[in-house]
């Protein structure tokens, strides 16, 4: 079953289309990637599903409301939640105060248990706790930056290029925990540029080109098609 269903999804900023027409859909308990060069759209997706960006056309169904249109506010307490692009650590705030403001709509015992699931998911967090966000390491960063959105109880994670300017050890870190994540019960739809890493924990990916998607499948497939990964993932180099 479909968590989430985008529909002929078109977005324009000004006179530029973003995005053109997109069909994507989202099964329940899967990690799905948006794969493609930048500029491709992928963000724009992720931003139009949370409410940061107007759609122009199309619809976007999460469970089997059209989510269109919703402010951000209305969409996170729908259940969907995302850790930003760059991380938007509070740096004024410690480890612990950043995963509190994650959790600022659930209730006291939900919150316990959250707080306790993240730190079971990022051990390092915990350590951490006390220490100010803005001191912590760029991996433990966006360890940080995803327990924040996992503090709201999310039915769909929404991740934007978590492995971004991370060192390869600990990129395969976070890529392992999506999978725990995953396990748990959780939905994630990720953009990423690591394509081919991706590909091997996700179950399905899109690959965007240009505001299109270009081609789309389960992940092992397209991790075996050699031309695609030459033409639209960067080659075997990321291996």
């Amino acid at each position: 079953m479909a968590l989430l269903d985008i529909k002929n999804l078109t977005v324009n900023y000004g006179g530029i289309c973003a995005v053109k027409g997109v069909n994507l859909s989202v099964e329940e308990k899967t990690i799905v990637a948006l794969l493609g060069a930048n500029g491709a759209g992928k963000t724009t997706i992720l931003r139009t599903v949370s409410g940061l960006v107007k759609a122009s056309e199309g619809e976007i169904l999460f469970g089997k409301k059209n989510i269109v249109g919703w402010q951000p506010h209305r969409v996170a307490a729908a259940g969907i939640a995302q850790s930003p692009e760059g991380r938007l650590i509070l740096s004024g705030l410690t480890t612990e105060e950043n995963l509190r403001v994650g959790g600022y709509r659930v209730g006291k015992k939900e919150l316990k248990n959250n707080f306790e699931r993240v730190y079971d998911l990022f051990p390092v967090l915990k350590e951490r706790r006390k220490q100010q966000a803005d001191t912590l390491s760029g991996g433990e960063q966006q360890m940080l930056a995803i327990g924040r959105a996992l503090m709201s109880s999310p039915g769909l994670l929404l991740l934007d290029e978590p492995s971004l300017g991370l060192a390869p050890l600990i990129v395969r870190e976070i890529l392992q925990t999506l999978l725990k994540i995953r396990s748990d019960g959780t939905t994630i739809l990720m953009v990423e540029q690591n394509a081919l890493q991706t590909l091997k924990i996700a179950d399905y990916a899109f690959v965007l080109e240009l505001g299109k998607i270009s081609a789309s499948g389960k992940a092992r497939d397209l991790l075996r098609d050699d031309k695609l990964v030459d033409a639209y993932l960067g080659g075997k180099k990321q291996v």
